[in-house]
């Protein structure tokens, strides 16, 4: 064991003295490899260069970008004008020579002279599509019509309090055509009276007509028994 440990510390000292002793010169390298030693050193200065250049027109773009998408919107925001606002907006962008100085009065002629070329020109395309359409045709004849016969009901007046105006009760007797049962209702219409000539308790004669009032779709015919 003893021998083995001088033998290791032996070979560690034999390292140790070959690592402290110097390295050999070595020989010096032609000129040539050392341009082309510093030939990629340029190249990357190039590149260094170039980069910030690229960098700087990247922000360019970006603005280019949103000044080209903002087109479209003020497309949209005309397109959205109704025609008069939109006629004013172009007259407005409008570039030339400006009018003459005119007084209130000139202004009001102008307008009113235009105002008459434009019916005269309404007339004239009225009249022309009059021409092309022809004359008016009499169109389909009126159907020949004939009035029914008018209705009469009997009754016995129960109100005679308006002007002009009765009420008329009319008692309706009818047998159920199921039952056989007899089957008594009562209806009232007002009537027209035009001389107040019925009384309450009257038993009339009433015809229909035309409608006289919101109500009134009757007239008095006759008087058929006065009221005791």
């Amino acid at each position: 064991m003893a021998e083995e440990d001088k033998n290791q510390v032996e070979a560690s000292d034999e390292v140790a003295e070959d690592a402290a002793e110097p390295a050999a010169p070595s020989e010096p390298e032609p000129a040539g490899s050392a341009d082309e030693a510093e030939q990629p050193a340029d190249d990357e200065v190039a590149e260094e260069a170039v980069e910030p250049t690229e960098e700087a027109a990247e922000p360019e773009a970006a603005e280019e970008q949103p000044a080209a998408a903002e087109e479209p919107a003020v497309d949209e925001a005309e397109a959205d004008l109704d025609p008069k606002a939109r006629r004013r907006l172009e007259r407005s962008r409008a570039s030339g020579p400006p009018g003459p100085v005119r007084t209130p009065d000139e202004r009001a002629t102008g307008r009113a002279s235009k105002r008459r070329a434009s019916a005269e020109r309404r007339r004239r395309y009225r009249t022309a599509q009059r021409a092309k359409r022809g004359e008016a045709g009499s169109g389909t004849p009126a159907a020949a019509r004939e009035p029914g016969p008018k209705k009469v009901r009997r009754g016995t007046v129960v109100s005679a309090g308006g002007d002009k105006t009765i009420t008329v009760e009319i008692a309706v007797v009818r047998r159920h055509p199921t039952y056989e049962k007899v089957v008594r209702r009562t209806s009232r219409l007002h009537a027209h009276d035009e001389t107040n000539q019925a009384q309450e308790g009257d038993v009339v004669r009433v015809v229909e007509s035309r409608p006289l009032s919101r109500t009134k779709r009757w007239r008095l015919l006759e008087v058929l028994e006065k009221a005791r």
